[in-house]
């Protein structure tokens, strides 16, 4: 198991108050075998949860230009629990974890529901001790990390969407023309229809890539 001391140097972040980071990574099957008085991490991880929501929502809202249910569905897609797992994967969160032995036996540091309500709890530490700006260092390299790997391409299809629905009779489909290749490496090339006409053409490893590719050329092609 590495320490909290250890975890700075990961993170970048040096704190004035390390207790603050030892609890944080203290889960309450660690802190009920140990000494009386032992912190754990519930509290911080309910403070953690509200610090992430704002500063995604405070980076979406600035970064993207999206109606409310568009910004609500990719907020909720960035602090939900898979999300945050990644996220305390990339920096092994799970090895410096503080666990009761039969937690700890029990395969604790990797399961999603005790790594990721700590990775909250992180970013609370992070807050109490350096405030939002060091929170908001911490949270939005993974976000912007994220939306640049797989969620930035999701505009070029909600933008499509937004300008076509300002005539209502007008329906949009996605159509695989072709497709090759190997399971591991497929091959996907997706039409987007405008009624019966097709508008844009794309191509992925994906069916999502390609329609995405597809959607990103139909803007292009209308102007946008």
């Amino acid at each position: 198991m590495h320490t909290a001391k250890e975890l700075q140097e990961v993170i970048g972040y040096h704190f004035a108050d390390l207790s603050l980071l030892e609890t944080a990574l203290t889960h309450t099957s660690y802190a009920n075998e140990a000494r009386k008085g032992t912190r754990h991490n519930e509290r911080l991880e309910f403070l953690g949860d509200s610090v992430l929501g704002i500063v995604v929502a405070d980076y979406l809202f600035t970064h993207k230009n999206m109606p409310e249910g568009e910004l609500t569905r990719m907020r909720a897609s960035l602090v939900c629990e898979g999300a945050l797992f990644s996220f305390a994967r990339q920096i092994h969160l799970g090895d410096y974890l503080r666990l009761g032995h039969g937690e700890e036996r029990g395969g604790g540091r990797q399961r999603p529901s005790i790594v990721s309500d700590a990775f909250e709890a992180v970013i609370a530490a992070l807050y109490l001790d350096g405030g939002i700006e060091a929170a908001r260092a911490f949270i939005l390299p993974f976000i912007t990390g994220v939306l640049s790997d797989s969620l930035a391409d999701e505009d070029y299809k909600t933008r499509l969407q937004e300008v076509i629905q300002q005539n209502r009779e007008e329906r949009l489909r996605y159509v695989v023309a072709g497709e090759s290749g190997p399971d591991h490496d497929k091959h996907f090339v997706v039409e987007v229809h405008l009624n019966s006409n097709c508008i844009g053409r794309g191509e992925g490893h994906s069916k999502k890539q390609a329609e995405q590719m597809a959607a990103k050329e139909a803007l292009a092609l209308m102007g946008y």
